[in-house]
C-alpha cells in the first residue's frame, strides 16, 4: 500500500509529465512571439494566478489606471486559480507573462527551463495559513500538520511549496495535501470538513474570519510574520516571462514593467477604499468594506519599485533546495541570475 508520501510522489510526477509535454512544443510557440517589440502596439497575454486575489491585485489596478494603455501595449489579462497551471500556459507559448510567485522560476529551472521575473511586485508571500475555528484548538503550530488535510490550490502551485516548507521546517513526515483552489471553493473545503487547515490569500483569509469559520495560524501578510515562519524574506508576487521573450523584446517588456512599477506606486500612496475603486465591483462579492479590509490588510506587502531583494531571492532558493519536491538537492545548479532582472525596474521613470 502506497503511503500518503508516496502517493503524493506520484501525484508530482503526473504534474511534471504534463509540464514536460507543454515544454516539449513551446519552442514554435515561443517563435511567434518572438517579433512583438516591431508592432505598432505590442500585444502581450499575462496569465494571473488568481485575478481576484488581493496579492494579485497590481494587474487589474494597472488596467483600471489605464497604465498599460498609457505605455502603448495592449495587455490581456487571463484568470487561472493556480500558478502551476498559469505556468503551463507560459511553456506551451500561450501566454508571454505570468503574475505569480518568483519562486516559479527556480522549480521551472531545476525541470530545464528559463523563466524570468522582470518585475517583483512583493518580498513576502502574502499568504497565511488559516486553521478551520474547529480545529484550532488542536492545530496552534506547524508540528500539529501531522496527519492532516491541508488546503493548497494545487500540487505544484507556491502553496504547495509554501506548505512543504512549513511542514518540513516543523520535523512532519507526512500529510495529505488538498486541491481546494481558492476563494468560494477553498471556503466550502473548510465548511464540509474536507481540509483541516489550508494556505490561502485576501478577500478568502478576511471572509473566513469575519464569518468566524477560521482563524490566522501562520500569517506571512507581515514581513514580521514571514521572517518568523520561513528565516527570511521570500519574495513572492512577481511578473514572469521567458528568458527567450525577454531577450528578444526589451522593448515591450519595458512598457509592461512601467505599468506594473505605475500601480505599485498608486498602492503605496493611496488608501483601501481608494485602490478598491479602481478595481473590479464583482471583487467585492462579500461586501464593500469586507473587501476594503482584506486589502488594507495586505497592501503593505508590495514593493514601492519592483525590484528585487537579492538576500530574499536566496532564502527562497534555500527554502526550496531543503524541502521542495522537484527542487531538493539541484539548488547548487541552479543560477539565481536568471531567475530575476532588475534591468527593467531600474529604468522606470521617475515619478512626476
Amino acid at each position: 500500500m502506497k503511503t500518503k508520501l508516496q502517493r503524493r510522489s506520484v501525484q508530482a510526477s503526473a504534474v511534471l509529465l504534463t509540464i514536460a509535454v507543454a515544454a516539449g512544443v513551446s519552442g514554435c510557440q515561443d517563435s511567434r512571439a518572438a517579433s512583438v517589440d516591431s508592432a505598432s502596439t505590442p500585444e502581450v497575454n499575462i496569465i494571473v494566478g488568481g485575478l481576484e486575489k488581493v496579492i494579485y491585485m497590481p494587474a487589474k489596478l494597472a488596467e483600471g489606471l489605464g497604465l498599460f494603455e498609457k505605455e502603448g501595449v495592449k495587455v490581456n489579462l487571463l484568470g487561472e486559480q493556480s500558478g502551476a497551471t498559469a505556468e503551463n500556459s507560459l511553456l506551451t507559448g500561450n501566454a508571454q507573462g505570468v503574475e505569480g510567485f518568483y519562486d516559479h522560476t527556480i522549480d521551472l529551472q531545476a525541470k530545464g527551463q528559463c523563466i524570468t521575473s522582470v518585475v517583483q511586485l512583493a518580498n513576502i508571500p502574502g499568504e497565511a495559513e488559516v486553521v478551520s475555528t474547529s480545529k484550532a484548538g488542536t492545530i496552534t503550530t506547524a508540528a500539529d500538520f501531522e496527519g492532516r488535510n491541508l488546503g493548497i490550490t494545487s500540487l505544484g502551485s507556491s502553496t504547495d511549496f509554501l506548505t512543504q516548507a512549513l511542514a518540513g521546517q516543523a520535523g512532519v513526515k507526512s500529510y495529505t495535501p488538498a486541491k481546494v483552489g481558492a476563494g468560494q471553493t477553498f471556503i466550502a473545503a473548510m465548511d464540509n470538513n474536507g481540509i483541516d487547515a489550508g494556505m490561502t490569500t485576501d478577500p478568502t483569509i478576511a471572509q473566513l474570519v469575519e464569518t468566524g469559520k477560521g482563524k490566522v495560524m501562520i500569517d506571512m501578510r507581515t514581513e514580521e510574520g514571514t521572517r518568523k515562519a520561513l528565516g527570511g524574506l521570500y519574495p513572492a508576487a512577481s511578473v514572469y516571462m521567458s528568458c527567450d521573450f525577454v531577450q528578444k523584446n526589451p522593448q515591450t517588456v519595458q512598457k509592461v514593467v512601467n505599468a506594473f512599477v505605475g500601480a505599485l506606486r498608486f498602492i503605496n500612496s493611496h488608501s483601501a477604499a481608494e485602490i478598491a475603486a479602481k478595481m473590479p465591483k464583482e471583487y467585492a462579492n462579500a461586501g464593500q468594506a469586507l473587501y476594503e479590509k482584506s486589502i488594507n490588510d495586505t497592501k503593505t506587502m508590495f514593493n514601492k519599485d519592483g525590484k528585487m531583494d537579492a538576500d530574499g531571492a536566496r532564502n527562497v532558493l534555500s527554502i526550496l533546495d531543503k524541502y521542495s519536491t522537484n527542487v531538493k538537492g539541484k539548488g547548487s545548479s541552479i543560477d539565481l541570475s536568471k531567475t530575476y532582472t532588475t534591468a527593467f525596474a531600474d529604468k522606470v521613470p521617475a515619478e512626476k
